[in-house]
């Protein structure tokens, strides 16, 4: 199995050898974002650059804390500069405004990420347009949500989770879409709109299916790439997948079993659809890690492109 990453690349090339037998390709997240990880840090060690990162989490939410202690664990395994900025939910928007300014000006910080979801008082679209355009490393900010729409890749920060998920794309079918059609489950500002943008730039012909979508399942059993991400648990099951498509699963719901313990699932009935895929994710283990290993990446290619600048 050979596997090769290209960093200097606006996408991350993995190139695995089709399996033989007749059984669905698992698109091994979690591999794949190791092997991601591991050539930023050989990129950071080879450049002498030190990536900054800084995490502002507000507030005491559970989950949230797991995802900023995750990302700050991996920000430090591939070398970077990492801060976490824990605030107490009673924050201000003023206080966290003044907070993001302070890391736009700071030089050794080259990537911000706020935690989402804010507090209730909190505007959280106002503190993410305030966030520079350059540091946005979650690629939210309307510069690189337009950069993206309008075909300027090579100049945005992509969304990280849409970012990983054409990435595992690429792996089963590489990099030209040309010819496919595509269904994206979802319609939210974070994965299913730019999802969808991903997929025009790579020549897939592309439809949005949403909760005012007529017959959702008769469309996507028309596509040759399904892209679920829309929250409800087993959504996509054997009658709406054509065989032989690529299948990402994005959903990500916990779910509790009768005797009151509780799993995580997708918004694709693994166990009905796999037969009929070529390739699929699985849940957990699929698109989640890739989400975080993509933040390495944005960070690294902001930190590449702002000492560009300042040289």
């Amino acid at each position: 199995m050979a596997v090769k990453l290209h960093l200097d690349t606006e996408f991350c090339s993995m190139t695995i050898a089709p399996s033989s037998s007749d059984k669905p390709r698992i698109l091994d997240g979690k591999r794949t974002a190791n092997a991601i990880t591991a050539e930023v840090r050989e990129a950071v060690e080879r450049e002498g650059l030190t990536p900054g990162l800084a995490v502002v989490l507000v507030g005491d939410d559970p989950a949230s804390q797991v995802y900023v202690r995750n990302k700050g664990r991996r920000a430090k395994a591939c070398g970077f500069l990492s801060r976490q900025y824990d605030l107490p939910a009673t924050t201000t928007q003023a206080e966290l405004l003044a907070l993001v300014e302070s890391l736009n000006g700071d030089s050794k910080i080259h990537g911000i990420l706020v935690q989402l979801p804010l507090p209730a008082q909190i505007d959280a679209d106002c503190v993410i347009q305030a966030i520079a355009p350059d540091k946005d490393v979650d690629g939210f900010h309307y510069v690189n949500v337009g950069r993206l729409v309008t075909g300027a890749i090579g100049a945005a920060l992509l969304p990280c989770t849409p970012k990983g998920v054409m990435h595992l794309i690429e792996q089963a079918l590489g990099p030209d879409l040309s010819g496919k059609r595509a269904v994206v489950i979802g319609r939210s500002n974070i994965v299913g709109k730019p999802m969808a943008s991903l997929l025009l730039a790579h020549n897939a012909t592309v439809t949005v299916i949403h909760s005012r979508t007529p017959s959702p399942a008769e469309i996507c059993r028309q596509a040759d790439i399904v892209v679920a991400a829309v929250g409800v648990p087993g959504l996509v099951t054997a009658e709406w997948v054509k065989p032989g498509a690529v299948v990402i699963d994005v959903g990500i719901n916990r779910v509790e079993d009768d005797d009151g313990s509780a799993q995580l699932v997708g918004d694709v009935d693994f166990e009905v659809v796999a037969p009929l895929a070529s390739a699929i994710t699985p849940v957990p283990g699929g698109v989640g890690p890739m989400t975080i290993a993509m933040l390495m990446h944005n960070t690294l290619q902001a930190a590449r492109r702002q000492v560009a600048v300042s040289t």
